[in-house]
């Protein structure tokens, strides 16, 4: 089988960001930064259980790629002292697998499965009895002579993180009590996580410097950690005492990136339907095959930062350039678009 085609972009994962910068993550609730309203619900959520001495109702939390569902099941756990065990969706295979951490979990416990969608549905069936009762349910033998035997688990708590929550099945979102949505973040928010960051890189910074990086961060901010580590080590190597605009615009140069975050591969996307198709409509499987991408890159990774800034339009008969977008790019004589 050919290898799937593959793109570097900022908001993907890396080798080397699959170990998260433990300093850079919040611990707490009042290091979180943005999310008012979800953080909110939580504390008092997280207060009621505690008073009443009972585990959290398992929460489902989804959104867009790098605005901190992970760092929120962690600062859960911490907040109700308990332990936290961590998987994927990709992670867990068969049956056994689930069953074997459900097992060994302890009450009150946090179970985080990140990128739950990808979760096969026989994995979600072993899941509903142990979500609504804290049972598990054991087929031993096959055919007729199979029986089923039925384990106590411990009462846990599950979070789950998606980026795509369409893809789960209804009944397995109704099982859990809340769901939660993280929205991208606005520029002063950005601007406060990038100076907390700085603060704790030990990293000199100016106000025009932040903002200049904050406005390229694409409102996540595991991109604006991202760019902060790259505009420092383009100081350091240049002996600059101070990140300012210029450094800030050397490295998103250097990277490859414009002003507004925008990616070679944002740029590919939008001119191909500007130049080909005239502004669109055109289908998501044309732009994919198009560009040696994959469909569900495109949905999750880029199209999110190009439809909140308003440069991408989704339509039933497929996606359309923006007015926007022909103006960023210097487009003219421009059709009839929105």
């Amino acid at each position: 089988m050919p290898e799937k085609p593959n793109s570097k972009s900022l908001i993907e994962t890396f080798p080397e960001d699959q170990l998260l910068d433990q300093t850079l993550r919040p611990g707490a609730f009042k290091d979180f930064i943005g999310q008012e309203k979800v953080k909110e619900n939580l504390k008092v959520m997280i207060g009621a259980a505690k008073e009443r001495k009972e585990p959290l109702e398992h929460i489902l939390i989804y959104g867009p790629s790098g605005l901190g569902k992970t760092t929120l099941a962690h600062i859960i756990a911490k907040e109700c002292v308990s332990n936290i065990k961590i998987t994927s969706g990709a992670a867990l295979e068969k049956a056994g697998d689930i069953a074997a951490i459900l097992t060994n979990l302890q009450d009150g416990d946090v179970f985080f499965i990140d990128e739950v969608h990808r979760l096969n549905k026989l994995i979600e069936e072993v899941l509903y009895p142990a979500m609504e009762g804290f049972k598990l349910d054991i087929i031993i033998g096959k055919g007729a002579s199979a029986k089923t035997i039925q384990i106590n688990l411990p009462r846990f708590t599950l979070i789950a993180a998606t980026t795509r929550i369409a893809l789960l099945s209804s009944p397995f979102r109704s099982r859990f009590g809340v769901n939660y949505r993280l929205d991208f973040y606005n520029q002063e928010n950005i601007e406060k996580i990038i100076e907390r960051s700085a603060k704790i890189l030990n990293i000199k910074m100016d106000k025009e410097g932040r903002e200049a990086l904050a406005k390229a961060s694409r409102y996540t901010p595991r991109i604006a950690n991202k760019l902060l580590k790259r505009t420092r080590d383009l100081a350091q190597v240049k002996g600059e005492e101070m990140i300012n605009p210029r450094v800030v615009s050397e490295t998103l140069s250097m990277l490859d990136i414009d002003e507004l975050g925008l990616e070679t591969t944002d740029r590919k996307i939008l001119q191909l339907i500007i130049n080909n198709f005239n502004g669109g409509p055109v289908g998501i499987k044309t732009i994919a095959a198009t560009l040696a991408e994959e469909e569900e890159t495109i949905e999750d990774v880029f199209e999110p930062y190009l439809m909140q800034i308003g440069f991408l339009a989704r339509t039933p008969k497929g996606r359309i350039a923006t007015r926007l977008a022909f103006e960023h790019l210097g487009v003219k004589n421009q059709p009839e678009i929105i």
